[in-house]
């Protein structure tokens, strides 16, 4: 379900935040993503999310290689994942329910891309 095969990412300052990282989780497995700081977890959940790109390797999502998706492509991926952040990043004027289904508003567009839902 969620494959990196020796994924690394330098950041454009030469901050080397991961380095020939692999693993594979599966699905139904149960995962957190705990470290001190600065070890990467950020940047874990970046590249899961296509926030940002690996400088090498591989990332698969669901048989998606996320490092091949186009950028209009990203926020239909994006849908069919969850990440539950620590922050939350909620909106303060907002119900949870309310920013809930502002997340899953589907702005109307000329593109579609159609991931498979797992």
């Amino acid at each position: 379900m969620i494959e990196f095969d020796n994924v690394s990412k330098t950041y454009e300052n030469g901050f080397p935040a991961l380095k020939n990282v692999s693993f594979s989780i599966d699905k139904g497995e149960f995962v957190f993503l705990v470290g001190s700081s600065a070890a990467g977890k950020s940047t874990i959940i970046k590249l899961i999310m296509r926030e940002t790109e690996a400088s090498e390797g591989s990332i698969f999502i669901n048989g998606i290689d996320v490092c091949d998706l186009r950028r209009r492509e990203i926020p239909y991926f994006r849908r069919t994942i969850g990440v539950v952040f620590q922050d939350f990043r909620l909106l303060p004027n907002k119900t949870v329910q309310e920013n809930v289904a502002y997340a899953m508003e589907r702005p109307t567009v000329k593109y579609a891309a159609t991931f498979p839902m797992f």
